[in-house]
């Protein structure tokens, strides 16, 4: 009996294994996939926001992208707290595992793989009406701008780098393991993609959509990348784009306007922005976890849209870092009118240090104790820059919701003052915009009567760039392009620390070290463990 009754049970088994075996292949109609779900207007809008989402992800600029290249730029340099990976970083004294680097590896190709998703769904979709239409062409057009956006610091950053053009739902091995592609295809792709994106983003969008690519911010990068390919003629079309109409782009009339929330989100007080990552502070979302800057944007819950570096720079919080002396001795030049020692206006709205410095010397002039004095130059010169303690004592947290500025029109005007010099003109088109650029309302400084020859107009470019741009990780791109990074980062660590840390091998960042793990075609073509 106990025999027949295990052969029964056998026997059942088996037919609610094997006996029912269609039942295994049943769908659940409520799960989506790649083919059912992206078929609708607000689905493939979904996916743009998402790839929009990854600028904040770890290693872009919800934290990892200022540490990045403020310390590499040397704009600013470890205060005692700064440990670890990042001291490696300030120091050069780092190998392809970084994992501040190879997390923005990380984060740009995902960029690049959720741009490709949209592009693929985007054009497979079937609008309904002219109106989705206009909407497919737009959302098509912010994913090729997305796409150039992290391919344009890949290939400026680590030069030959795995091409992925498109999203492949099931690739082949060969696929996967893409070899690097020769840095002219990848800036040809780059253009490709800017151009296409030109032609369809529309000029601007409601508030509710600030922050999305406009077709002004695809005109900027793809004059940005001329500039850096030295294609000197092409950047000049490109970037004069900007300055005429339908464009209405013009500086902000308050330096500070564009670092402070919520002014920098008004067009009247901030009609300089061109691509901005968008930030909301932690605390008015009310939901979410404040230290989901370091790694949980999507993976901790809740919203997550803020910057940790207000509170990770501030003097009065964390203090991780320190401005350099070089950076601000950079401020204090020759007034070019009366030959004389001059301390530039900016220096204010860039740091707190002390009077001979021009940096501020007050915090709190919002607060209801009324203005604080604070004696910053004893202790090192501390940015102010993308921080607001002109309104706070102290921020209580990593939650900055000041936005992370890409490209503003300062930046375009300095750039297509500098593609006129790089042709040999010297003349009042580049004199014009530099000098354009000095005399915003806030700062009025001493204008230049003359730019002088090629090599002292140059001079006077890099330095107006340093000044307008402190702290908004443009140096250290602007070094290594003008191929000048080693003699000058060396000179100022000699001066300032004693050290000369930079070397040949740094003009390029090293593979990371997950990227030669995972892909044989690129761990065979990588040469002294570096790049």
């Amino acid at each position: 009996m106990k025999k027949y009754i295990k052969y029964l049970l056998v026997v059942a088994l088996l037919i609610a294994t094997g006996g029912c075996k269609k039942n295994l292949d049943l769908q659940n109609k409520s799960a989506y996939t790649y083919d059912t779900y992206f078929t609708s207007d607000a689905a493939i809008n979904q996916a743009v926001i998402a790839s929009y989402a990854t600028l904040l992800h770890t290693g872009l600029w919800a934290r990892e992208w200022y540490y990045i290249f403020d310390l590499l730029g040397y704009d600013a340099k470890n205060a005692q707290p700064l440990q670890g990976d990042l001291l490696a970083l300030a120091q050069y004294n780092f190998a392809p595992n970084q994992p501040q680097l190879d997390a923005m590896w990380s984060s740009l190709y995902r960029l690049i793989m959720r741009s490709n998703v949209v592009i693929n769904r985007a054009q497979a979709w079937a609008p309904a009406n002219t109106s989705e239409q206009t909407n497919q062409k737009q959302y098509i057009a912010e994913a090729k701008f997305l796409r150039a956006y992290a391919y344009f610091n890949l290939v400026n950053l680590y030069g030959r780098v795995p091409l992925r053009k498109e999203y492949i739902p099931l690739p082949t091995p060969a696929e996967v393991n893409l070899p690097r592609a020769a840095v002219a295809d990848i800036w040809a792709f780059i253009e490709q993609d800017l151009k296409d994106a030109e032609t369809d983003l529309p000029l601007s969008y409601a508030a509710t959509s600030f922050g999305r690519a406009t077709r002004g911010a695809a005109v900027a990068l793809l004059g940005k990348s001329y500039l850096y390919e030295k294609k000197w003629a092409d950047a000049v079309t490109e970037l004069s784009k900007l300055t005429q109409s339908p464009y209405t782009y013009a500086l902000a009339p308050v330096y500070n306007n564009l670092f402070d929330d919520p002014n920098q989100n008004s067009p009247a007080l901030n009609p300089e922005t061109i691509f901005q990552v968008m930030n909301q502070a932690w605390t008015d979302w009310g939901i979410g976890n404040q230290y989901a800057a370091f790694g949980g944007q999507e993976t901790w819950g809740g919203k997550a849209t803020h910057s940790a570096r207000a509170q990770e720079y501030g003097f009065n919080d964390w203090n991780n870092t320190y401005i350099t002396t070089t950076a601000v001795k950079a401020f204090t030049y020759t007034n070019p009118q009366t030959n004389t020692t001059y301390v530039d206006p900016r220096a204010a709205y860039t740091f707190y240090g002390d009077a001979a410095s021009g940096g501020e010397t007050q915090y709190c002039q919002q607060c209801s104790t009324g203005p604080v004095a604070f004696p910053y130059a004893t202790a090192g010169y501390k940015y102010l820059k993308y921080e607001y303690y002109n309104k706070v004592a102290t921020y209580g947290g990593p939650q900055s919701g000041i936005n992370g500025q890409v490209i503003r029109y300062a930046d375009v005007l300095l750039m297509l003052a500098e593609a006129y010099i790089q042709q040999g003109n010297t003349g009042s088109q580049p004199l014009t915009l530099i000098n354009q650029v000095r005399s915003r309302p806030s700062v009025n400084a001493p204008l230049y009567s003359s730019l002088g020859g090629q090599s002292d107009a140059m001079t006077i470019l890099m330095r107006e760039r340093q000044l307008e741009l402190t702290g908004e990780q443009s140096r250290y791109f602007d070094l290594i392009r003008w191929g000048i990074a080693r003699q000058t980062i060396n000179s100022e660590r000699q001066i300032e620390d004693g050290t000369q840390p930079f070397q040949d091998k740094n003009i390029l960042l090293p593979i990371p070290l997950s990227e030669k793990n995972s892909n044989p075609n690129v761990s065979n073509d990588i040469s002294s463990d570096w790049n």
